[in-house]
This record gives structure tokens, sequence and C-alpha cells, in this order.
């Protein structure tokens, strides 16, 4: 039989690391968002940076930090995260965006650091690279705590095609220029070899129209001009060397051309050369290239470009009823290219064929706006959001009001103003069908207000919701403000609420406190989660506030709690139990009496000694009795560990009712030295029951446990311990008298202590 050679498995971070490098993607990402919504001075902006500031302190970051970034994960010298997070993949996206290939972050950047980092991480893509590349860019801002390496767009060619053919640049260069073709015979057979591989070709075409946008030529119609200029270039280079090889090259080209963004290629279709007859020749290759795209290269165009969602769907609606007329092979397109988006991670989310449906009918609708809007005007208006438009400002006004029109139009205006509308529309809308369609963006809305911490317009929306789901006239509108509900607490609402709790001041946490408890009990399993698996001591107090909020609902998670492999959570579960009170407690505190832990067995015994009634005296006693010898030895250091009246009845309870022979003599013995340690007064009477106890036939015994209970009494030292030792001198048997003399002598060297007093 031969055995299956091993598979090599991907060397993974350790579940520190992957713990790290999470809460560094989390904060790095709220605090993107944060500082693009929000104006220099919000809270939110001050909250998340602080803690994007304090994670990459010299405290917590001893040492520079290098983070390779891939198009879907980060990775840590070359170990990927043990456990994925979404919010790594969405920073790996964003960084990926900017062609960041790696990223040091060295300690010790300061909140306005990374403000400036965050500001230029923040604006679009092709913006940035416009201006030479988001490493340029970074350099002239002086950025020294974070180093970043930006992809060389060319090399990534190079290494995906296994090495790019020399002739690549002069072609792009020539097309870019509008020059015409000037290549010597080593040249052309390079350009013959690279149009053999449609994919190849398609990245040049990429290549043509991503330099064209770098180096000015950002309109549409630029761009599809050059790639005219290539299409007839390399349409005359093969008839001319071999003629055999055009009809291959034209199917290539139309594979490649799939690979276009929409308003290029929807150009492309609309040049003028390619459309009248005053160029039949363009024309003719335009339509010779397009109508040779297969079906699956024109549903593939459809869905990349609604997967990436980076593209007006209408403008990809446009280009897709220009390359096909029929509205039944329309409809058989869109069938294959639904295949293709449902099994992208979009075609996982919720409500995803409902989303498919309206671009579905987007893609099917005919529309045109020529009776207003010219072709040219319409490229223009497509492309101006790559372009940025210098406009020099020319007015009358005093700085003053200038100051107040800003102000109306400034961030956090805007997004009050936004809240106010939805509260509103939200309101207004009579229509339950409709208002409940509301509740999915409702949703989302909220959860970004609790990733970038604006907890007070959360909380706004979350009251809209929970009132209508406590009832009212429309059961129907009730239900859509429950399952809205059930949505939230089951979305990333906790985590984003974490990220927050160890930054945010007492009346922020009082907002939240108040948020969750409205929630109702749903939000009880959700945060007992959180709770097991914080390890933070700020954030774990403060999630276990708001678990108390809850009442005798919160006290159900202890038991879930109290079984974490966490000692933390077990710690927390016993504080819990504790703080919820009551004899209810008892069953689930014995059973942390025999917890491996110590510092757990004395939480235990403290929260015991808490309840403070006959019936938690009688499970210590109990536990005593029961458990093992280390067990025993572990509970009675927790209790002689403790110095307050609260362990004083208990030792009272021991001396009373636990036996001075057998097993647990040395219980006893304990119960009375720790009795005598703490100086109650109330222990007078039962060490003077423990004095006189004792049996004739065993005189050691009796002389051990007398010595130790006249030993207690003199601790003690009030009138009324010196009056029980007296009466023993005078008046007890002759072995009481011997062993009492000496603590008697010791105490009446010592002034006598006021009734009722400690020594």
């Amino acid at each position: 039989m031969n055995m299956a050679e091993p598979t090599d498995v991907p060397a993974l971070l350790s579940p520190d690391e992957t713990r790290r490098l999470t809460e560094l993607s989390r904060a790095i990402k709220a605090a993107a968002r944060a500082v693009v919504l929000y104006p220099s001075g919000h809270p939110a902006i001050v909250a998340t940076l602080r803690r994007m500031a304090e994670a990459t302190s010299a405290r917590h970051l001893s040492e520079p930090l290098t983070i390779t970034v891939l198009p879907d994960s980060l990775k840590i010298q070359d170990r990927g995260p043990a456990k994925p997070d979404p919010t790594i993949v969405e920073l790996a996206e964003l960084l990926h965006q900017h062609l960041i290939g790696e990223i040091t972050i060295h300690p010790g950047g300061d909140v306005e650091a990374w403000r400036q980092f965050l500001l230029l991480v923040g604006r679009a893509p092709d913006e940035v690279r416009a201006e030479g590349g988001i490493a340029r860019a970074w350099t002239t801002m002086a950025g020294r705590h974070v180093d970043l390496r930006e992809i060389d767009y060319s090399e990534v060619l190079r290494e995906r095609s296994g090495g790019r053919p020399a002739v690549w640049d002069r072609v792009v260069e020539n097309c870019l220029q509008g020059d015409a073709f000037d290549l010597d015979d080593e040249a052309i057979r390079e350009l013959l070899e690279l149009t053999a591989d449609p994919e190849r070709l398609g990245e040049l075409f990429t290549d043509l129209e991503q330099r064209a946008a770098a180096v000015g030529e950002g309109a549409i119609g630029q761009r599809a001009a050059a790639l005219l200029r290539m299409l007839r270039g390399i349409v005359e280079a093969v008839s001319q060397v071999d003629p055999e090889r055009l009809e291959p090259v034209l199917k290539n080209m139309s594979t490649a051309v799939g690979q276009l963004a929409p308003d290029t290629l929807l150009d492309l279709l609309q040049q003028p050369g390619a459309q009248s007859d005053g160029d039949g020749e363009d024309r003719a290759l335009v339509n010779a290239v397009v109508s040779r795209m297969s079906d699956q290269t024109i549903a593939r165009f459809v869905a990349r470009n609604v997967i990436s969602g980076t593209t007006s769907t209408d403008r990809v609606a446009a280009a897709f009823q220009t390359l096909v007329k029929d509205r039944e092979d329309r409809q058989r397109l869109l069938t294959l290219a639904h295949k293709d988006v449902a099994e992208s991670p979009l075609g996982n989310t919720d409500g995803f064929e409902g989303v498919w449906s309206k671009v579905a009918e987007t893609m099917l609708t005919e529309y045109s706006d020529e009776s207003y809007v010219s072709d040219e005007y319409g490229r223009e208006l497509s492309s101006a959001r790559t372009r940025a438009i210098e406009v020099e400002q020319v007015s009358d006004d005093p700085p003053e009001r200038i100051s107040a029109w800003l102000g109306t139009v400034a961030t956090t205006a805007l997004r009050s103003l936004d809240l106010a509308v939805v509260i509103d529309v939200l309101a207004v809308e009579d229509q339950d069908q409709r208002w409940g369609e509301m509740m999915t963006p409702v949703v989302a809305l909220i959860e970004d207000l609790l990733l970038v911490g604006d907890f007070e317009a959360a909380d706004r929306l979350v009251r809209v919701i929970v009132d209508h789901a406590a009832g009212g006239e429309s059961k129907v509108r009730q239900q859509y403000a429950v399952t809205a509900i059930d949505l939230l607490v089951a979305g990333p609402m906790m985590r984003h609420i974490g990220t927050h709790l160890s930054t945010i001041d007492d009346s922020e946490f009082e907002q939240v406190k108040r948020m969750c408890v409205s929630l109702g009990e749903v939000m009880v399993k959700p945060l007992a989660e959180a709770l097991s698996t914080e390890e933070r001591a700020r954030p774990r107090q403060r999630l276990t506030d708001v678990l108390l909020a809850f009442g005798v609902v919160g006290r159900r998670t202890a038991e879930r709690l109290k079984s974490s492999a966490n000692p933390a959570v077990r710690r927390t579960a016993i504080y819990l139990l504790r703080e919820f009170g009551g004899s209810e407690a008892l069953p689930d505190l014995t059973e942390l009496l025999d917890d491996n832990e110590p510092q757990i067995q004395r939480e235990a015994v403290r929260a015991i000694l808490n309840i403070g009634t006959e019936q938690a005296y009688q499970v210590l006693e109990k536990a005593l009795a029961t458990g093992t010898e280390q067990s025993r030895e572990a509970i009675m250091q927790s209790m002689s560990a403790m110095r307050d009246e609260r362990a004083a009845p208990l030792f009272v309870y021991i001396i009373r009712h636990v036996s001075h022979r057998g097993r647990l003599a040395a219980v006893y013995l304990r119960a009375i030295e720790a009795l005598g340690s703490l100086r109650d007064p109330e222990g007078v009477k039962p060490l003077k029951e423990a004095l006189y106890r004792g049996e004739w036939w065993a005189p050691r015994r009796n002389a051990l446990l007398r010595s130790a209970a006249a030993a207690a009494l003199a601790r003690i030292g009030t009138g009324e311990a010196r009056a029980v030792l007296e009466e023993a001198v005078a008046s007890g048997p002759r072995s009481l008298r011997a062993v009492v003399r000496p603590h008697l002598s010791h105490l009446s060297s010592r002034p006598t202590a006021a009734p009722g007093a400690r020594s």
C-alpha cells in the first residue's frame, strides 16, 4: 500500500500573535473610517486614534512590526492568522487598493501622526496614484512611524506572466503618445507571442488603461483612444507578419477587452472612429473584436463588476446593452453571470437574491439620457470622479459668514442631519412592508456608528427599533423590529463595542450599558460570550457591569462562565455570583471550591462568606469534611488570609460544629488560631467553650487545643477575655490551670483593653 506523501501545511501565527494582529486590524480599520466620517475634534476621532496610538506605543510594541499585505489577508514573517477575521480581510483589501505590499509600524506613533496616515489611506486610490503613489505621498508628509513598500505594478505583471517581454513598455508608450508602432523583428516576434495568450493580452490592456490614468490621460475618451491605437497596431503587425494568425488574435483580443472597466469599454464602442463613416477601418476593427466576444466573456464582465461594486450599475448596464442587443440573449447571459456571482463571497451575504434581482432589472431596462445629456458630456460626467478640478474662490462674504456656512456642511452636521432624516422617515412611513425593508440598512448604519464609537447616535436608532419591538398598533411592524434586533445582536455589534470599552469615559459607558439593556435578554448571551474571551481588565469589568444591569437574567450566565478554561473568566463568574448574592448561588460557588487555582478558591470562599448564612457555613463545613487534604488546606489558607469581620462567624461556626477529633482536628485548631488573629470580641464565648472541651483519655490533645484557645483569648485581650482566663486559673481543672497560667501572665503584663475594643 502506498502511503500518501504529507502535504505542506502553511505556517500560522500563534493564538497570541493572531489576537494582536486582529486587534491592530480592528483599531486601524475603525480609525480609518472615523477620520473620514468625522472632523478632527470629534470624540469618536479622539477615542479611536488614542486607541490606535496606545496599541502601537512602545509599551505594547517593543520592536518594529512588519506586515506583508496580500489581496485578502495579512502576514507576519510569511505566517498568516491562525483564525480568520473579517477585519483582517477588510484591512488587507484597503491597503492592497493602494498597492501597498508591505507596511512596517514603528513604536511610538502619536495621535496626529496616525491621523495623517489614515487620512491618506482614506483617499481614493486613483487620486493618490495620480500624485505619484501612496509611498511618495507619505514620504512628502514626512511620515516616520510607518514605512510603506509600494507594489510595482509592472513587476506584478511580470511575476504573474512569468516575465514580461521587452516590447511591452514600448507598445504601451506608443499608444499613450499617439505614435505608430515602430518595432524591429525581435519586438514583433515578442508581440506575436504575447497576443497568443488572452490572459497576458488582458494584462497588457489593463496596464495601458491604468497607466493612461496615472500619466494624466484620465479622461475615459482618451483611454479608449489609446486602446483603439493598440488594437490597430496589433492587427497591422499580425497582418504583415503572419496573416493566418489574425483570427486567433482577434478572438484573444475579444477576451482581453472583457477585462476593461465598463466606462472604458463603453467609450471604446462609442469612439467617433468606431461609430461613424469617417474611419470605416476603425469601426470595422472594433466590431470585429466585439463580435467575437463569447457569452462567457460577457457574463464574466458583468459578474466581475457586480462583485467589485466599484462601478455604477447603470454604466455596467449601458456597456452590457451595447454589447448584447437582443433581450432574450441578455436574459440568458445574466443567468450565466448570476452563477459566477453566486459562487463569490457576495453570494453568501443576506439578501443577495434581492440585490441581484435589482441588478438584473437594471441590466434589462433600456435607459437613455441622450435627450438631455450629450454623449461627450456623459463621458466627462462619468470620469469626473477621477479628476481634480481647481476652483478659484472669490467671495465678498465676511469670514464669519463663510465659517457659519461651512459649519452647516461640516461632516458632523451632515451626519446629524442624515441621522435625523433616517429617524424621521421611520416615523412617517405608513406602509409596514416598506418600513420593514428599511431595517436592513438601519441595522448596517447602527453597526457603522458602533464601529467608530458614536454611541449617542447608535442609541437613538436602537431606541426607535426597541420602541416598535415593545408593541404598538402594528403587529407586522413589531415583528420586523424584533427581527432587526436579532440581526443586530447576531452581527459584529459586541465586537465593535468591545474595541471601545477600554478607552471610552464613564458617561459613554453608561450610554452603552443603557443601550444594551434596552435590547433585552437577547443581549445576555453575546455579552457572556464576549466576557468569556476578554482578557483585558477594564473591558472585562465593564462587561460584567452590563451583565449585572440585567438582574436575575444576568445571573444565569455565571453557570456558563464558571466552566471556562480561563481563570480570569472563572473569577468573573464568582464576582457575578457574589454581586447577585443569595443562597441560590451556593451550588455554583461550591463547585469552584475544588478549583485547581488557589486564587479561584479564595474568591469562592469570599463569595460564600459574603452570603453569610447558616447554609453558607454548612457548605464550607461540608467542603472541609469531604474534600481532599489539599483542598482543605487551600480552603483554610483562603479563610485564614481573610482579615475582616466576615470571616469571624465562619470560625465560630467551625469551633461549635466541627469535631475537634478525627480528620478535621487540624481544621478545628486553625479556626481557633484564626479567631484569635482576628481579635474579634464575638469570639470570646466560643473560645471559652473550646477552652473547657476535651476528654480525660487524650491529655496531649487537650493540652494542645486548650493552649491554642488560651492564646487566642489572650490575643483578643478584652476584659471579658481576661475574665475567662482568670476563672480558668482560679477554678478550672488542674490540667487546665497549668495550660492557661502562662498566657494569663503574658496578658497581665499588657494594659487591659476596653470592652468591645480590638487590640
